[in-house]
């Protein structure tokens, strides 16, 4: 089959690969129909994970149609139009039955290295170098779903494919910031990124009451994009005193709650990577968390700092003072999507959630190279590029 595979830094290509197969009971194999780029992608592309592998296969975020199911897959049968979590989980460890799937104890291939980067195994995600999981990405024809029953879940008829695919990784991911950052009725929030997780997290906070969203950023085009769809308030963070706007806008106190949903990869810096820390040496910068740090300095005192953002190493200039004498709680998390995928789709098909226009680019898979160019680049107004496989 064909598949976009990493080549280098900042090197891909469309390569034939061996075609997936099923390797136990509970494994299903999709037929990719759409297949969406991701922030999170980027630390991997240029180079910053000593664990990817020429030949590795990208993409983590997709939709398609069942292929091929094991003797034990009880959700789904051939033909099913299916929409997969990024996140690998088994569904029946003690952090899944927690709701707490991206932790899970099973869903990495390997332990080893997450251990001694983070202090505990964390699960798996497609696209990812084996520290991570080791399992193919979604940038392909087809691609092995493990544990099917518990990471994919059947689309609605009337939700389209461009609309659906989100519902695997940005929406789950946007639900969880304004969910666990604690939105209720009356609340004032601030988003930094206005990439799809930031516009979605603008979209979820407004479901759950918010009185007033913000979202910050320097791109005029996803400001405007984010105006327009999801109803918030913008500030471009080059032309305006964020924390003092902010302010401003909530009574002098400062928002309740405050979403990062920018991340390493558009921090200023570049981020250590996990070899590096693993020998001591430093190259460069480690991870320096600009928008945290300023959303932890405008979130009002007792308010929520949520961060969103994909972060692999340490970061430096934490502002921990601020939290504990301001008395802010700080949460984070990689999306645990199984625990609100079925409630997104439903709300998909409700159109109270939508998501198609953030596929700003759509283009086949042979053109791969060229849309994660579009993608890390921001040009054209590139917010998420869609790849079809079939064309």
């Amino acid at each position: 089959m064909r598949a976009l595979c990493w080549e280098g830094a900042n090197s891909l290509a469309v390569r034939q690969v061996p075609d997936p197969e099923l390797r136990n009971a509970h494994d299903m194999i999709v037929r990719v129909r759409r297949s969406a780029t991701c922030g999170a992608d980027l630390p991997l592309l240029d180079g910053r994970s000593p664990f990817l592998a020429a030949g590795d296969v990208l993409g983590h975020e997709f939709l398609g149609e069942v292929a091929e199911v094991g003797p034990q897959v009880r959700r789904h049968r051939v033909g099913d139009r299916v929409v997969v979590c990024a996140a690998v989980a088994c569904g029946s460890c003690w952090y899944c039955r927690q709701g707490l799937h991206s932790c899970c104890d099973n869903g990495g291939a390997s332990t080893a290295v997450t251990e001694t980067a983070w202090g505990q195994p964390t699960g798996g995600c497609y696209g990812h170098p084996r520290a991570t999981g080791g399992f193919a990405g979604s940038h392909a024809e087809f691609v092995r779903v493990p544990y099917a029953d518990v990471g994919a879940f059947n689309v609605p008829e009337t939700v389209s494919d461009d609309r659906a695919v989100f519902a695997s990784d940005a929406a789950p991911a946007g639900w969880m910031g304004a969910e666990l950052g604690e939105v209720g009725p009356g609340d004032v929030v601030a988003v930094w990124g206005a990439g799809a997780v930031g516009q979605l997290t603008a979209q979820a906070a407004t479901l759950l009451g918010a009185d007033r969203v913000i979202v910050i950023d320097r791109h005029p085009d996803r400001l405007r994009m984010a105006e327009a769809h999801t109803g918030a308030e913008t500030l471009n963070f080059e032309l305006t005193d964020v924390p003092a706007e902010l302010r401003e806008r909530s009574g002098g106190r400062g928002p309740d709650v405050c979403v990062e949903a920018v991340g390493a990869a558009d921090g200023g810096g570049r981020p250590a990577s996990l070899a590096e820390r693993f020998t001591g040496r430093r190259d460069g910068p480690v991870e320096d968390p600009l928008a945290v740090r300023e959303a932890v300095h405008a979130c009002r005192k007792g308010g929520t700092v949520f961060v969103s953002g994909t972060f692999t190493g340490f970061v430096d200039t934490f502002p921990l003072g601020a939290v504990m004498n301001k008395g802010l709680t700080v949460r984070s998390a990689r999306q645990h999507g199984q625990r609100w995928i079925p409630m997104l789709l439903d709300r998909m098909a409700r159109d109270e959630l939508r998501t198609e226009h953030l596929a700003t680019h759509r283009l086949p898979l042979e053109q791969g190279p060229a849309g994660y160019a579009l993608f890390r680049d921001r040009a054209d107004g590139c917010v998420r590029t869609v790849f079809t496989p079939e064309g």
